[in-house]
Parts: structure tokens; C-alpha cells; sequence
């Protein structure tokens, strides 16, 4: 099945400086180093090698800032991603782990550090995007960890905004599984590139009740076990994605999308995720985070195409 071939956009940043000559390339420094937006994307044999200084392309908030002490600094990224994903029989959690990286480079990290009375055995974990704690994040929904790294937790409203498709379906990264990620703009028919496209809803809900445990108090969203999936309550299915045509894939393609209400960012694979995307270290908000795919230095050469023929194993 072929497919039109789309360069892993980042705009006006990708190999826009000096040929690689070994790790780390231009705006790769060390800490406390003016560094600016990098990201080279590799080809090689069944996986596409990401590489990127996790520096966004967009203006950010301010950090450190009331909420967030952190300022944002350099990361060596490495991560890997198959060439050709596979849906997998089984949904993976993602957990505490890297969902998948923006096309500027930046990664999209849901999870939060912060649970009921800071004991993460309770299993009551804070969302970020609640509006029932305040984690000091940007216009983008997006902060800043104590290694530096800026990441995002919801849509990246910067990163679409300087796309100049607030209201197109827009590819805007990929998830640690292969599969592409797009902001919150779909068909209306999933497999009709002619249907109107429309905001896709998320199949979760709030649960009704009370807590059983823990915090107490009746379920509003405070924390991830607040919610639950409700099949067919809205476009998409457990991991936030479905199966459907995209502007990049007009055959069709296993695709996820970011949500303005939970999910926001998936939490759930619907293929497998490379162990590139596990984090080194302690969970978002600590020392450690997100750590390097092992990969080695970057190969030479400018960034091949992101698209290329897909299996896409409809099997859900």
C-alpha cells in the first residue's frame, strides 16, 4: 500500500544549521547554554531515529515562574520509532512513561509526579490539566522539569498556532508506538477525507459516586482514577486514536489524537512502544526524567521523509 511521503515537518529548524559532525550537533549544549530548537530525524532499517535538544520552536511561558522553579534547558533525546507500526492485539498503559514526541522536537509527557498525600502507593495520582492544582503551565499546557526538559501535558496550542492550522486536522508528532498523533481535528467520518472535520470527542467520562478510598470525596476529575472509558460515547476508542484517513495517509492509518478534555495526551498504546520512549530515573516532576535512547551520535545527513507505505492492521 503506498502512501504520499511527508517530511517529519519542523519548521524552518531541521538541519538549518551546519552539518552534523558528532554528538551533540549545534544547540545541543550543556546546561545554561543559549541553545536553540534541534531535531534530525534518521531512517535506518525498520525504525526511524529521533534526535532532538527538547528546545520548543514557539514562544514558551515564563519559567521559572510562581508554580514552576525550573528553567529550560538543553536535553539530549533519543528515541526510536518503527518505520512500520503494527496494531497490537492488547492497548499498553502508558503509565509514567513518554507518550510519543512533537514534531518541533518537544515531548509529550501526560503524567504528573504529584499524588494524594504525596504517597504514589496510595495509586491517587494528580491530573495535570484538572484545574484542581497548579503545576505553573504555559499557554501550550506545557512546563518545565528540574533536568530542564519542557514538555507537554495537553495540545500544544504554540506549536499549532506557528503550523498555521488551528483548525485543520494537523499532524503534530508521533507516539512511542510509530503511530502518528494529530490535534484535536478529525473527520466526521473517519475513513472520508470529503466529511467536515470537527473537534474529536474522547470516549472518557468522570465517574459517578464517590471515592472508595483515599482522597474521599465525590469523583471531579482531580485524579486520573476519576475517570473511566465509556465505549461509544465518543469518536475514539480507549487509547484516544481510531482507524482513518488523515491528509498524510489517504489510505488510511491507525492514528491518535490530542483532546481538549481527558485523555488530552492518550494514556494508552494501541500498538507497542519502543523502550526508547521509558523514562531513566524518577517519574515527571523529579530529578531524572526523561532519558537517551542509547543510540549513539546522530548518522549524517539531512532528514528523510516521515511518511513512507504503512502496515495498518485494522485489528483493534
Amino acid at each position: 500500500m503506498n502512501y504520499r511521503r511527508l517530511t517529519f515537518c519542523i519548521i524552518g529548524v531541521i538541519c538549518s544549521t551546519a552539518p552534523v559532525l558528532g554528538y551533540p550537533p549545534p544547540g545541543f549544549g550543556p546546561t545554561g547554554t543559549a541553545a536553540t530548537n534541534q531535531v534530525k530525524l534518521i531512517v535506518k532499517g525498520n525504525y526511524r531515529y529521533i534526535y532532538s535538544n527538547g528546545i520548543p520552536d514557539h514562544q514558551a511561558g515564563q519559567f521559572p515562574n510562581r508554580n514552576n522553579p525550573n528553567s529550560i534547558r538543553p536535553q539530549h533525546y533519543e528515541y526510536r520509532v518503527p518505520v512500520e507500526p503494527k496494531v497490537s492485539r492488547n492497548s499498553t498503559p502508558c503509565q509514567h512513561s513518554i507518550f510519543g514526541i512533537a514534531v518541533n522536537g518537544v515531548v509529550f509527557d501526560p503524567g504528573t509526579a504529584e499524588y494524594w498525600n504525596r504517597d504514589f502507593r496510595s495509586g491517587w495520582n494528580y491530573e495535570a490539566l484538572s484545574g484542581k492544582i497548579n503545576l505553573g503551565l504555559d499557554q501550550s499546557n506545557a512546563h518545565v522539569q528540574p533536568t530542564g526538559a519542557y514538555h507537554y501535558h495537553g495540545l500544544p496550542h504554540g506549536l499549532i498556532s506557528k503550523q498555521g492550522k488551528t483548525n485543520e486536522m494537523t499532524l503534530i508528532g508521533v507516539a512511542a508506538d510509530g503511530f502518528p498523533i494529530y490535534s484535536q481535528y478529525g473527520y466526521t467520518v473517519a475513513d472520508d477525507a470529503t466529511s467536515k472535520l470537527r473537534k474529536m470527542k474522547s470516549s472518557f467520562q468522570i465517574k459517578k459516586g464517590s471515592r472508595p478510598g483515599g482522597p474521599g470525596g465525590r469523583y471531579d476529575g482531580t485524579f486520573v482514577a476519576d475517570y473511566e472509558y465509556v465505549k461509544d460515547s465518543g469518536d475514539l476508542d480507549e487509547c484516544n486514536g481510531r482507524f482513518g484517513v488523515t491528509p498524510e495517509y489517504p489510505e488510511g492509518i491507525y492514528h491518535y489524537y490530542l483532546t481538549e478534555v481527558f485523555p488530552f495526551i492518550p494514556r494508552n498504546f494501541r500498538g507497542t512502544p519502543d523502550p526508547s520512549f521509558q523514562k531513566r530515573g524518577p517519574g515527571p516532576g523529579q530529578h531524572g526524567g526523561p532519558g537517551r535512547g542509547g543510540f549513539g551520535p546522530p548518522p549524517f545527513g539531512g532528514p528523510p521523509a516521515f511518511g513512507r507505505s504503512q502496515n495498518t492492521n485494522r485489528g483493534r
